[in-house]
């Protein structure tokens, strides 16, 4: 089973992008955030045509939205709302025995301190939340895989660098922690990094301000593939799409990422 994770930064705006992936890679199973379209809007018609009509889409205008596209059928799909939000930010689906999680956490805005920054405390406390959660809703031997744009770029090599980077959202102290807590929360394990050593440096967003992102190649890796115990024996390959940052005409500044399990 192959899955793929995109923050795709609107579904409609770059769905020729989307059809790409596909036709070069085939995932069995997509999952993309920051959709931007309500449920009603998202193209449909020309992913059914490749194969892709088992969905779950959860979607509101204009911001977040995440959604799971699969070749083959979807059983128990729901989605789980944190906050005290309905911000379509978290969708739940089972395919092929495997309970599958697309997750866009918040960016947290610019100034790391949730005193001053709402969006910050917004996303320090969905970690939490979400650490909260998964033991008390699942448990360590449940076959899942939980993907997508988590926002933190948690090893010192996932960024350009580290000492500049500790005081910019993403990087900090503060993010890092809580994203360890949930990791270890229920033993998950990081399926990129299981093939990628934790000293060699992995991006998988460059920013759009800069002129030549692939020369200066300050990226971060924020998109991030999880999974359980139980499928860490399962994990044959990955692949992080870096060609995609310069994929025209108008890239996402996140590329995909995917594994391979033998299931």
């Amino acid at each position: 089973m192959r899955i793929a994770t995109w923050n795709i930064n609107s579904v409609r705006l770059r769905l020729d992008l989307l059809l790409r992936l596909i036709d070069e890679h085939r995932p069995d199973v997509i999952c993309l955030q920051e959709t931007k379209t309500v449920d009603e809007t998202f193209p449909l018609a020309p992913l059914a045509e490749r194969g892709y009509v088992h969905t779950l889409i959860h979607g509101m205008k204009g911001y977040n939205g995440v959604a799971i596209l699969s070749l083959r059928p979807i059983s128990g799909q729901c989605v789980q709302h944190w906050c005290e939000k309905q911000d379509c930010r978290h969708a739940i689906a089972e395919v092929g025995g495997i309970e599958i999680h697309s997750v866009y956490i918040p960016s947290g805005g610019d100034v790391p301190d949730p005193a001053v920054n709402v969006k910050f405390e917004h996303k320090l406390r969905f970690l939490d939340e979400m650490t909260a959660w998964w033991p008390a809703e699942r448990t360590a031997d449940r076959p899942m895989v939980m993907v997508g744009d988590f926002n933190v770029a948690p090893l010192e090599h996932d960024v350009w660098s580290h000492k500049q980077m500790l005081g910019v959202v993403s990087h900090t102290p503060a993010e890092i922690d809580r994203l360890n807590a949930m990791r270890d929360s229920i033993g998950w394990v990081d399926a990129v990094r299981h093939f990628v050593p934790e000293g060699q440096k992995l991006y998988t967003w460059w920013s759009y301000r800069a002129k030549d992102w692939s020369v200066a190649d300050r990226g971060r890796r924020l998109d991030h593939i999880w999974v359980t115990p139980p499928l860490a024996g399962a994990l044959r390959d990955h692949k992080v799409l870096r060609e995609a940052r310069g994929w025209e005409p108008k890239p996402s500044d996140h590329v995909p990422v995917l594994i391979d399990l033998d299931v």
